[in-house]
């Protein structure tokens, strides 16, 4: 909220590097001169980073070259001094294993980016998604002012008078082209009309998830996450970005002035209402743990969370017609929590100075059947179930927004298999021994044994069944799924199987119950059979023998703990100070 009490120039953090009549700071003066800056640029002026996760190789924000310049127009008109500090890329679907291996390093470079130069505030400009938690993560330990900057998502796919929405349609397709019904002709024009614009996934996947999330959360401006990446209102929403830090850092406004429990409550009702990702709860998690205790939610917020809340975003995969585009034409995220309102905490802060209630007011829904009323939902109750038994001590997750329903409550042997290649290769076999009734289950595939837990959750049908017609069955993993991923897929099994937990436990045969009403997963063997299981386990060799995979391995929590480092929660130790400059 606002700071009745605004900063001197004298009081920016940046002055500890520029002000001071001393060698080290000519240094830094001189410095800054040789690349064209003059004392007029930096002197007395809150100097804000933008940092910057653009590449070559992330699709998502091939159009940040650009944005970055309409951020530093807006921070100049606000009185600022804009500087660029690139950070780790992060492309969805270019990193292996996975991005999520790298989402806590994304997190620690912010921090340290943050904590080691001569800046008061930042502008975090971010999309893909283990991009936006990262960026989070870091600038909330960091605690300056700052703004996030959502990339926004892509344009609607489109092939032969058809609407594609990204990585959903990919997997049917896929499915089509397995049975044989799909030519290379085809396949090729889907390849090429599935992602035709700068932009993030517009189906309601782990992107757009959480850059509505983090407006929800209160730190990003009103509107900001729908706007399409290319869409005009997108450079000026950039700009407007830059022009707030500056009056943020006079305010001295930051993460922990905005954040309390009751952002992450509205967060969590707002995943609920988006039928939103299921990557949305470990991110989340994370991003409360290291806000403070006083901020910390779990699994069960989350459950209750989906008891209460319906699905109301009409977007594929919960939906079936609409995308991102059309979320945003309906009104886009504002319009949503207006209508959520009843299920908020109106009173919760926001970056831009006000309350929740109040940086929404005024915004209406255009069509109610793209953001659909509470009485009308999509799907009655939230988006994700938290299931628990003897095989999952500590929680699973299933989205049943996205899932045929005669899966959720089901009992049927599971198919096991130990790594992802020896299930690559028994789907495709003609003579699986498999049924609709079976349950798929994958293990060693979690944040540890993955290593960093993959997008391995939903696990592909066999082909056998494919070719009978059958397009959904049950799937048990250890592993995440991408958001614009459906079907009923059971993930983040916890503990993960690599280290011992009881998913290590199940054999080929063995009956999985499945009731999501009841909320309840179990394996149904007997304890002493469980136990002599137990006694004969064999852990794993380890993924990595140096390196950072090696140190990742060591200290990574699990899924229900938000897969964060245990070093870096707030929690671990007492906060870090200013850097000396000597």
């Amino acid at each position: 909220m606002p700071n009745p009490t605004r900063k001197t120039p004298g009081q920016l953090r940046s002055a500890r590097w520029f002000a001071p009549d001393d060698l080290r700071s000519f240094s830094h003066r001189s410095r800054a001169m040789q690349m064209g800056y003059g004392p007029d640029d930096w002197a007395g002026k809150p100097v804000i980073a933008i940092v910057n996760t653009w590449s070559d190789i992330n699709p998502c924000h091939s159009h940040f070259k650009q944005r970055v310049e309409d951020v530093k127009r807006g921070v100049l008109q606000a009185g600022g001094f804009p500087l660029e500090l690139p950070a780790l890329s992060l492309a969805e679907v270019f990193v292996k294993p996975t991005t999520m291996l790298y989402r806590n390093l994304l997190a620690m470079e912010t921090e340290e980016l943050l904590r080691s130069h001569p800046v008061d505030g930042a502008v975090l400009m971010g999309g893909c998604d283990k991009t936006t938690p990262g960026l989070l993560m870091g600038a909330i330990s960091m605690g300056l002012p700052c703004v996030y900057l959502p990339a926004g998502p892509m344009l609607k796919g489109h092939v032969d008078g058809h609407t594609l929405g990204s990585g959903s349609d990919g997997w049917k397709f896929w499915d089509e082209r397995r049975a044989g019904k799909l030519t290379d002709a085809q396949w090729l024009a889907i390849e090429g009309g599935i992602a035709r614009s700068p932009g993030t996934c517009m189906t309601m996947g782990t992107a757009a998830t959480m850059m509505a999330l983090a407006e929800a959360l209160g730190l990003a401006l009103p509107g900001a996450s729908s706007i399409p990446a290319v869409d005009a209102h997108h450079p000026r929403m950039a700009a407007a970005c830059g022009r707030r830090v500056v009056d943020m850092v006079w305010d001295d406004l930051t993460p922990a002035r905005v954040l309390s429990r009751a952002n992450f409550q509205n967060a969590i009702a707002t995943a609920m209402a988006l039928g939103c990702s299921t990557n949305a709860i470990i991110h989340l998690v994370a991003l409360s743990r290291r806000a403070g205790a006083h901020c910390t939610i779990g699994l069960d917020d989350f459950d209750a969370a989906s008891r209460r809340v319906p699905v109301i975003a009409n977007i594929r995969p919960s939906g079936s017609q609409y995308l991102m585009q059309d979320f945003y034409e309906a009104g886009g995220l504002p319009a949503l929590l207006q209508r959520l309102a009843p299920h908020l905490d109106l009173s919760a802060a926001t970056i831009t100075g006000q309350t929740l209630g109040e940086a929404i007011a005024g915004a209406r829904v255009i069509n109610d059947d793209v953001i659909r009323p509470l009485d009308n939902p999509l799907y009655a109750e939230g988006a994700l179930a938290v299931l628990r038994g003897n095989i999952a001590p500590g929680g699973a997750v299933i989205k049943p927004s996205a899932c045929a329903p005669q899966y959720l409550q089901h009992t049927g042997p599971a198919l096991v298999f130990d790594d992802y290649p020896a299930l690559k290769a028994a789907v495709d076999d003609p003579d699986l021994d498999v049924t609709a009734d079976h349950i798929l289950v994958l293990r060693n595939a979690g944040p540890q044994g993955g290593p960093g837990m993959p997008e391995w959750g939903m696990l592909p049908i066999p082909t056998k069944l494919v070719k009978q017609g059958v397009r959904d069955m049950l799937r048990l993993s250890d592993a995440r799924m991408s958001g614009t991923s459906y079907g009923a897929c059971i993930l983040h099994c916890a503990p993960e199987a690599y280290i011992g937990g009881p998913l290590a436990l199940v054999r080929t045969g063995d009956l999985i119950t499945v009731d999501v009403p009841a909320r309840r997963i179990h394996l149904e063997v007997s304890d002493a059979e469980l136990a002599s299981r137990r006694a004969a386990w064999v852990p794993p060799p380890p993924r990595y023998a140096r390196g950072y995979g090696w140190m990742a391995a060591r200290h990574i929590l699990q899924a229900d703990a938000g897969c964060d480092f245990d070093y870096l929660e707030t929690g671990f130790g007492a906060p870090v100070g200013e850097p000396d400059i000597y």
